[in-house]
C-alpha cells in the first residue's frame, strides 16, 4: 500500500499576526506531495485556505479567531475523516465559546496546562478515531495517549511558545500505521532561498 502524506497546519493568524503564509510552509507541503492539508483553525482569513488549496484539498475547522469572517463561522468545530484506513479527528481545541472562556479563566488563575488539553480532546471524538489533530495552544504536541496519536504542529503564525519558530506538520500513513513529524518552516525557507 502506498504511503499517504497529509499536511497539517494550525494557527496561521493571517493578517493579524503576519501578512502571508511563510514560503517554507508551502515548500514543505509541495515537496512532501501531500494528499490533503488539514488546517486546525485560527486561519483568521479565508484566503489562507485558498492558498493551501492550490497545493492540495484542504479540510479545515473553526478556531476561536475564525468567528470574525462569514467563511470562518461556517466551518465546523470538529471534523472526522479517514485516510488509508486511519480515522482522524480534527479540531482547533478551544471547544467553543464557553469552554474557551473557562480555559482562559484557568489560564489566568492557575496557569496553562497542555495536559488539560490532551485529556479533554479524546472525549470529543468517537473511540475509533486513531489520530487527533489540534491547534490553539501554539505548542507542539506529538504523543500517543491511550492508543491515540495527539498531534499539534505548533503555530504557523509567530510561534512565541516554541524555540523552533513557525512550523507545520506531516502525517505519514502507511499499511495501517501512522506517524507525525513537525517541520520548522523558517529553516526550509532559508534553504530554498539559498538554492
Amino acid at each position: 500500500m502506498a504511503e499517504i502524506t497529509l499536511g497539517v497546519v494550525a494557527d496561521s493568524h493571517i493578517p493579524e499576526r503576519m501578512q502571508h503564509i511563510p514560503e517554507g510552509a508551502l515548500t514543505c507541503f509541495r515537496s512532501a506531495r501531500v494528499s490533503a492539508i488539514l488546517h486546525a483553525g485560527d486561519m483568521s482569513h479565508p484566503r489562507v485556505l485558498d492558498q493551501f488549496e492550490q497545493i492540495a484539498p484542504v479540510i479545515a475547522v473553526r478556531g476561536n479567531r475564525d468567528i470574525w469572517t462569514r467563511a470562518g463561522r461556517k466551518l465546523p468545530l470538529y471534523e472526522v475523516m479517514e485516510f488509508g484506513g486511519i480515522s482522524i479527528g480534527l479540531t482547533h481545541g478551544h471547544g467553543g465559546l464557553w469552554e474557551y472562556l473557562w480555559e482562559k479563566m484557568l489560564y489566568y488563575t492557575v496557569g496553562f496546562s497542555l495536559t488539560r488539553y490532551l485529556h479533554k480532546l479524546p472525549i470529543k471524538f468517537p473511540k475509533d478515531v486513531s489520530v487527533i489533530v489540534f491547534g490553539h495552544t501554539h505548542r507542539i504536541a506529538n504523543e500517543w495517549m491511550d492508543g491515540r496519536l495527539l498531534f499539534n504542529p505548533g503555530s504557523l503564525g509567530p510561534a512565541y511558545y516554541s524555540p523552533a519558530g513557525a512550523a507545520v506538520g506531516l502525517l505519514h500513513i502507511r499499511s495501517g500505521s501512522v506517524s507525525a513529524e513537525v517541520v520548522p518552516v523558517d529553516a526550509l525557507f532559508d534553504q530554498s532561498a539559498s538554492v
